[in-house]
């Protein structure tokens, strides 16, 4: 919008000497064309834009000019204490809040300061996807951040992992990013529960029904026909609550045990090949390590195949032990693997 637009031109004025009209064209996505009707209009409007012209020129503020429109909306608030993590702020369709956020607290900071904001960016950065992956943004995320902030509650569709489809109603209390992966934490029929925001198939009217045309998969625009709002519990601690949920996730996913005997190089490497909290705390419990240096221990595991996979990484430093049927596939597979280096 060009309100918007026309206030951040005005704080980028006022948090630096002079900008050009390149300068902020860039900062604000528009051409330099826009940029000099905006500044008219500015000028017309009773700020004192002034602009020099030449190969130094550009525009500036004049007389001490020092606009009041430096107070923080909620959103912008909510933003500016996000501002490091600048994927997930375009994620949940908060760049641009974010953008104004800086600014403001930049026009109100002393001259001294006001590069404090692009002095940390070049000095710090958190980068949440994981390696190798490709980061994807999930359709329906931004009108559930936005649900998350306001307080109101969803009726949506939602794809369970066997791939069946059933509709809920939640009461949205928190967004989580885990390695690139978004996460709802709500409130369905009393109970806490953790959602994955990819498989969320829609985002519906209360009474169930897909309003025609209104986004793809029906999803609904922002406004109070997405919900009513919920009270939240006082007592919700976002991140406590996320803690214990990964914990017992990471407990349940691991249903089986094997047993092994590990070098002492095997059992260094054995945490960066498994669960790290699972061989912390099998290494923790095994007896002390043989004339040879090896330990044996009982390692969970979230199944057979996938042990496999983990162990196979680890070469000679690892002897499978039992059950049987994964030993004979770890004898197998060094067996054809001597073959082919003989």
């Amino acid at each position: 919008m060009r309100a918007a637009r026309l206030i951040k031109l005005v704080l980028l004025l006022q948090s630096r000497p002079m900008m050009t009209a390149a300068e902020l064209a860039r900062q604000l996505e528009v051409s330099e064309r826009t940029i000099t009707r905006d500044a008219l209009a500015l000028s017309e409007a009773g700020v004192p834009v002034y602009a020099e012209r030449g190969r130094t020129g550009g525009y500036r503020l004049i007389g001490g000019y020092h606009t009041r429109l430096t107070g923080l909306a909620r959103t912008e608030a909510e933003a500016l204490f996000l501002s490091g993590v600048p994927g997930a702020l375009r994620q949940m369709g908060l760049a641009d809040a974010a953008s104004a956020a800086r600014l403001k607290v930049s026009a109100a900071l002393l001259p001294s300061l006001r590069d404090a904001s692009a002095s940390a960016a070049q000095r710090f950065h958190l980068d949440a996807p994981g390696w190798y992956q490709e980061p994807v943004t999930p359709e329906l995320l931004p009108p559930l951040a936005e649900a998350v902030r306001s307080d109101r509650r969803v009726h949506v569709r939602y794809r369970r992992p066997d791939g069946s489809t059933v509709t809920r109603e939640l009461e949205p209390y928190g967004l989580v990013l885990k390695a690139g992966v978004w996460y709802l934490c709500a409130r369905a029929d009393g109970d806490f529960r953790v959602y994955r925001i990819d498989r969320f198939t829609a985002v519906v009217r209360p009474d169930g029904a897909v309003p025609p045309g209104e986004g793809r998969d029906g999803a609904v625009p922002h406004g109070d026909e997405r919900g009513d709002r919920f009270v939240r519990d006082p007592d919700f601690d976002l991140p406590a609550f996320w803690e214990q949920q990964a914990a017992a996730f990471a407990r349940s996913i691991l249903r089986t045990e094997v047993e092994v005997r590990l070098s002492s190089a095997g059992a260094a490497a054995l945490p960066h090949a498994v669960d790290r909290a699972a061989a912390s705390a099998a290494l923790a419990a095994a007896a002390p390590a043989d004339a040879w240096g090896r330990v044996t221990v009982t390692l969970p595991v979230e199944s057979l195949d996938v042990a496999y996979g983990q162990l196979l990484g680890l070469g000679p430093e690892v002897e499978v032990l039992g059950p049987p049927e994964l030993r004979d596939r770890f004898a197998d597979a060094t067996a054809r693997a001597a073959g082919l280096y003989r």
